[in-house]
């Protein structure tokens, strides 16, 4: 099993850390860690999360999942044969429909 990450998905990471450190670096780590913890559960159950539906077929097949201690911090995903592609780290607050038509 492996773990795939988009390269967008680096920078999401920082933006996120970055922003939690602001008030609490301590809890930044704590994001930063509990991200790898929650992509390995992915990695183990790759139909855990729900369906997202998104309007353009080269999303087809994403999935959603939160980071495990900070909800607000959504995984989006696709399962594969052999692990996952994580592809990006959003907060919740985000425009994700148009983020993700940017991508598409």
């Amino acid at each position: 099993m492996s773990i795939v990450r988009r390269d967008a998905v680096l920078f999401d990471l920082i933006d996120l850390a970055y922003y939690i450190a602001l008030d609490n670096v301590e809890a930044a780590y704590r994001f930063l860690d509990q991200v790898e913890e929650s992509f390995r559960d992915l990695e183990r159950m790759p139909l855990m999360g729900s369906t997202r539906e998104f309007q353009y077929p080269t999303l087809a097949g994403i999935r959603m999942w939160r980071v495990k201690g900070f909800p607000k911090n959504l995984i989006f995903y696709r399962p594969m044969r052999d692990g996952v592609e994580v592809i990006r780290v959003l907060h919740s607050s985000r425009d994700i429909a148009g983020l993700f038509s940017e991508d598409a």
